[in-house]
């Protein structure tokens, strides 16, 4: 175990100044503590914006992203998902949601929180479609890593140069990605489990400063030795490794550096890409329970998008075929972008630059924004008001939007 020790010990720690800082409610971030879900979005500028313009972010009373097209007006469609959701890099206004919104006439809420993954998105679909700005209509939008980070306890341990930033005091207006609830699979019987945080307290978020309590708290994390496994071509834990292969029918060799590092790999993808189909089992649950209807959209990053340029295979491909059977109403936004990149004789890389700059772009967003825009019309039943046909004007149509 010296290869986990030596991780947990030494690398993974925070620094109390860290935690301190996250928690002062007078700091300049863009997250807030949150018992279940690490955190939530708050209020903030900041200087990631076009051209290194500063981004405006407010919140509504439920901690949505502020809408701002026909925000006096009922809504009746709730988006959650991650920072591709929330609108990461862009202000208030310019998001896909405003976008949607200003050309259908009614209003989009907003609940994206960037970082989240699969699971804490449909943890915060919960919580909020229990509230009194419940929906009839819900959006679940998947980003392409969203899928992993279900079964991540600790994310920042995924990301080493995030952690170690947050560790030497640096971008700690961005602190996010501490623990959460998440997913697992129970190594004897094989069954999902819905687990809570590591800190459901703000006081026991400082035990992660605590090299030993960090050590008795991950030793046996999945992800964890999956990831240094990844990292290292070495495992600790090999019998973790083999147990989630045979339960993900992944086929596990673990006698060289590279088997390991291949293996792991595979073993981390499946684990991932089967949690989002158990959260879609839920999800689908949740809304027949409640009487809501369920929509599902599929972003990706830049990268993914130029790999599909290239002509290779989708790594999320079997759940997009699983997804495709349920019949849910489903946009893949990597297949609108292979569409609207045939239109184009410009190399992968200038056409992303057009739509991407990490997040999306304003660009970016209206492109996202009007690549689900049919679904969606089809999908809301009355029409919204830009596509009502009894004769009504837009105003008169908007003011009985249910």
């Amino acid at each position: 175990m010296e290869l986990t020790r030596k991780f947990l010990m030494e690398e993974a720690p925070y620094t109390r100044g860290a935690i301190d800082y996250f928690l002062d409610p007078s700091a300049e971030r863009w997250t807030q503590y949150d018992p279940e879900l690490g955190y939530t979005i708050r209020a903030c500028n900041l200087q990631d914006g076009v051209d290194n313009a500063w981004t405006i972010h407010r919140c509504g009373s439920g901690g949505e992203r502020r809408m701002v097209n026909w925000a006096d007006r009922p809504c009746r469609i709730n988006t959650y998902g991650n920072s591709f959701t929330e609108g990461c890099q862009v202000s208030d206004g310019e998001t896909w949601q405003e976008v949607l919104a200003a050309h259908l006439g009614e209003p989009v809420r907003n609940y994206g929180v960037g970082g989240y993954g699969v699971y804490q998105a449909y943890r915060r679909m919960i919580r909020q479609e229990s509230s009194a700005q419940e929906a009839q209509y819900v959006v679940l939008n998947m980003f392409d890593g969203d899928h992993t980070r279900s079964v991540d306890s600790w994310r920042l341990l995924c990301l080493p140069d995030w952690l170690q930033a947050h560790r030497r005091g640096e971008l700690l207006s961005l602190f996010h990605a501490n623990p959460w609830a998440h997913l697992r699979i129970d190594l004897d019987s094989g069954r999902w489990q819905e687990r809570e945080s590591l800190s459901p307290t703000p006081e026991a978020l400082y035990s992660l400063c605590d090299p030993q309590q960090v050590y008795e708290l991950l030793k046996d994390d999945h992800v964890v030795h999956l990831v240094l496994a990844q990292q290292h071509g070495e495992c600790d834990r090999g019998d973790i490794v083999a147990r989630l292969g045979e339960l993900l029918a992944v086929p596990v060799d673990l006698s060289t550096p590279e088997a390991v590092r291949r293996t792991a790999s595979a073993v981390h993808s499946a684990y991932a890409l089967h949690s989002s189909e158990y959260v879609l089992d839920r999800a689908e649950a949740f809304a027949a329970q409640r009487g809501k209807k369920l929509m599902v959209l599929l972003s990706y990053s830049r990268v993914t998008v130029m790999a599909a340029f290239r002509g290779e295979e989708r790594w999320d491909r079997s759940f997009v075929d699983a997804l495709r059977a349920r019949g849910l109403p489903v946009v893949d936004a990597l297949q609108a972008h292979v569409e609207d990149y045939a239109a184009f004789n410009v190399p992968p890389e200038q056409y992303v630059e057009r739509y991407y700059f990490g997040h999306y772009n304003p660009v970016g967003n209206c492109f996202f924004a009007f690549a689900i825009k049919d679904a969606v019309v089809k999908w809301l039943d009355p029409k919204p008001p830009a596509y009502r046909k009894d004769g009504h004007s837009v105003a008169r149509a908007q003011a009985t939007v249910a």
